[in-house]
């Protein structure tokens, strides 16, 4: 329970960051992505389920306050957070490769989806331009938080895994 709530409060954190303190540091009107970075490293730390579900949740809150239509970011991160999960059962904590690979795949997936949703929808076809301009250093940006931010969480999900190993022998 109480590492539920830890999580939920990280997703809301990260989300007022992205939302306020890092579009006033943007570059060029771009900024890092930290719900796809929560979304990723929740998502191979803890399986499927907690990555689809952190997903949802942070579309939805991506929806509810930038979306045009509710349920579009909400579905493209669950897809995310599902398809990290599924790389749970080769993370390795001190490898910090696969978490930087799968969070610029993640981003990069998100910004070509967005593109061919939002964009080549209303007839704008300059994907070239779009992922020069807009994927790529979306991506440069995020990958850099992430090499902050990730051992952090990181730290917060030993101690958790560490807490759960000691209630469980309590119970046994």
């Amino acid at each position: 329970m109480k590492k539920n709530i830890i999580m939920f409060f990280t997703v809301i954190f990260c989300f007022c960051l992205q939302s306020t303190v890092f579009r006033t540091f943007s570059f060029g009107g771009i900024g890092p992505n930290l719900l796809i970075i929560i979304t990723a490293v929740f998502g191979f730390m803890n399986g499927k389920k907690t990555g689809t579900l952190i997903g949802f949740f942070c579309g939805l809150l991506m929806d509810i306050f930038f979306g045009s239509v509710l349920g579009f970011y909400a579905l493209i991160y669950m897809y995310i957070g599902f398809v990290n999960g599924m790389f749970h059962k080769i993370f390795y904590p001190e490898d910090i490769k696969l978490p930087l690979s799968l969070i610029a795949l993640s981003d990069t997936v998100y910004g070509i989806i967005t593109y061919f949703l939002m964009f080549l929808l209303r007839s704008k076809f300059n994907f070239p331009f779009y992922f020069m301009k807009v994927i790529l250093p979306e991506i440069v940006y995020t990958i850099v938080i992430t090499i902050f931010l990730y051992p952090i969480i990181l730290v917060m999900n030993k101690r958790f895994a560490e807490e759960e190993k000691r209630s469980a022998q309590k119970f046994v």
